[in-house]
């Protein structure tokens, strides 16, 4: 059939975002070859667009912070459905990936001392994320891809991998093309890391880049890995509503740690009616309390003040912008408005400079003189790949993964800045797991089942072929009517059985999607690839939505409305039939936490009580 290119690696990473990036470094300072697979350019990951921080206990700025009281966060923000061992890991190891970062030229904001200077995010009990103003993932791109490339790692740009080849059960490679001109290729490769990113492109209003087609969830699935907890899906409470060309586009959650605060179009602040009874005590009782910890926080001194109500959890301040909107309190462009114009203009300017020309060039809107317009956008899945804590490996033997595309770590519903350390952690993990992986299979030949690559050929040359073809243009837009309209913020099975309906509806349409021209330069060609792993993620949201049966963290089901205890004990995985196509369900036990973790979680009396 077509003519095609041949690399071979010890390690093929696909995805040059945080994740990738960091895996392909710590696999070739073990000696190994590594390729690097990027969709996009070099540099230009989704990763950059995260703004407001790191997380991780560095107790730069609050002394009281460590690796358990971060643990307790990232567990409890996650309803406590988190594969522990992940947060554990995380947290103790995400200072020493900062410092890292920073022995590699990383420019953090800095304290009055010199330390890295840390922020408030919501969820987070201690000010712990490490940030660069709002430009925070900029720089960790800036500072790992100068560190891969002064490694000398192969990088392959504007590539996509459309398949991933197998040897037995085992992976020997992954094959697919190059999207300026069309041409294929194949790598040879003893071990493959994930680190695709998310699914967002799925949603009409998403605050992911282009590049975010669930294509590792996909390549994983279709390999025999199984994908967890993909019910989870997290609406940013801030992207921006107007104008029409930008909705979606994240607006920071360091806008609200730096003080922002959220009205509804009565000028109220709203956010105090949504705070769960259970976590009341955590957060300000009044505007003043809530001043008094905003002025603590410019001035850079500890205060007994607690948060302020802006700062609870994602999931949470989302249904409520949600909800105000939904009962007629929005604001004129369906969101509500975000105020942090009380600070010093300059203030604003030096912390939020991003978010300054943001709106003022794409919404002729200045910060620092009146409000801001947000509302939800879909921004992150908590589900994702399930993988070992300890070396990121799937199921499938040689096949790992780290970032976004995996799941466990984030439980029901992830912390504002536990995304980015993520990605040096367990991007370091699964760099390491690949090495060790190819280290111990020494000499042992995998082979190319040159049947496979003649399959992936075939299916990728389909839509020229068809005679009477579906736009797949068309048929993404209707994927993101279903997926936004019945598998969105607010959930009930009515709408999540009529969504995978008419999603098992367009899987056949999607087979018919074809194209005129050849392959070079054809982006409707790249879409039709691209859309078949879309749907088969919104497929594993929406069966694994309609599954759980109650109420948590990001999945609300208004028709369950309550959290379960019995639920905390089980994730939903999803898995591909190994004689057809048909995608199968099941829920399997949650890893169970050790005692010593446990009592992290038991609160202590007063030694005179």
């Amino acid at each position: 059939m077509a003519n095609y290119e041949t690399h071979e690696h010890d390690v093929l990473v696909i995805g040059a975002g945080g994740a990738g990036l960091r895996a392909a470094i710590e696999a070739s300072a073990q000696g190994v070859s590594v390729g690097l697979v990027c969709k996009s350019l070099l540099g230009k990951a989704h990763t950059v667009m995260a703004e407001g921080g790191l997380a991780a206990a560095m107790r730069n700025v609050d002394p009281q912070d460590g690796w358990e009281t971060h643990f307790k966060d990232t567990m409890n923000g996650g309803q406590m459905l988190n594969n522990f061992r992940m947060p554990q890991l995380h947290a103790q190891e995400a200072p020493d990936r900062v410092r890292e970062l920073e022995q590699w030229g990383a420019v953090f904001d800095r304290t009055k001392d010199g330390k890295i200077l840390q922020r408030a995010f919501g969820g987070h009990t201690w000010k712990r994320l490490c940030h660069v103003g709002d430009r925070t993932g900029l720089e960790m791109i800036r500072t790992l891809q100068d560190r891969g490339v002064h490694q000398g790692i192969k990088v392959y740009m504007e590539c996509t991998v459309a398949s991933l080849i197998k040897d037995g059960d085992r992976i020997s490679g992954a094959f697919g093309y190059y999207r300026a001109d069309g041409k294929y290729v194949l790598f040879k490769a003893k071990a493959v890391v994930l680190a695709t990113g998310g699914v967002g492109r799925a949603f009409s209003v998403t605050s992911n880049s282009w590049e975010y087609t669930a294509d590792g969830q996909a390549l994983a699935y279709d390999a025999g890995a199984d994908l967890i907890d993909m019910e989870f899906v997290q609406f940013h409470p801030t992207g921006m509503v107007w104008p029409p060309g930008v909705r979606g586009i994240l607006v920071t959650e360091g806008v609200r740690g730096e003080g922002g605060i959220l009205r509804n179009s009565e000028g109220k602040r709203f956010m105090y009616d949504y705070l769960p009874e259970s976590k009341k005590h955590e957060y300000a009782a009044n505007d003043e309390e809530a001043k008094k910890w905003v002025d603590a926080a410019v001035a850079g001194v500890q205060s007994d003040a607690r948060r302020p109500p802006e700062l609870s959890t994602r999931d949470n301040v989302a249904r409520a912008i949600y909800t105000e909107v939904k009962e007629g309190r929005g604001s004129p462009h369906g969101g509500v408005f975000l105020d942090i114009s009380y600070m010093p203009a300059d203030r604003v300017k030096k912390k939020l400079p991003s978010m300054y020309h943001q709106f003022k060039e794409l919404a002729d809107v200045d910060i620092t003189a009146g409000p801001m317009e947000v509302g939800p956008t879909m921004h992150y899945i908590m589900g994702g790949i399930r993988v070992d804590a300890e070396s990121q490996e799937t199921r499938v033997p040689g096949l790992f993964a780290a970032g976004e595309v995996s799941g466990g770590m984030h439980g029901a519903n992830r912390l504002g800045g536990n995304s980015l350390s993520d990605l040096i952690v367990f991007g370091r993990r699964a760099g390491l797991g690949a090495a060790e992986y190819v280290k111990a299979l020494k000499d042992t030949e995998l082979k190319i089942d040159q049947a496979q690559v003649d399959a992936a050929i075939a299916e990728l040359e389909a839509p020229f072929n068809e005679t009477d073809p579906t736009n797949p243009f068309d048929i993404q837009k209707e994927l993101n009517t279903i997926m936004s309209t019945y598998v969105g913020i607010f959930r009930v099975k009515a709408d999540m059985e009529l969504a995978i309906q008419k999603l098992d509806e367009l899987k056949v349409k999607a087979k018919k999607v074809g194209v005129k021209g050849n392959r070079v330069y054809n982006p409707g060609w790249h879409l039709c690839r691209d859309l078949r792993n879309m749907i088969i993620s919104s497929e594993a949201i929406a069966r694994s939505a309609l599954s759980r049966e109650e109420s948590r963290g990001a999945h609300s089901r208004l028709d369950f409305p309550k959290m379960e205890p019995e639920w905390a004990k089980v994730n939903t995985s999803i898995y591909k039939a190994k004689d057809s196509d048909e995608m199968k369900l099941e829920h399997t036990p949650a890893p169970v936490m050790p005692e010593e973790l446990k009592q992290l979680f038991v609160k202590k009396e007063p030694a005179n009580a």
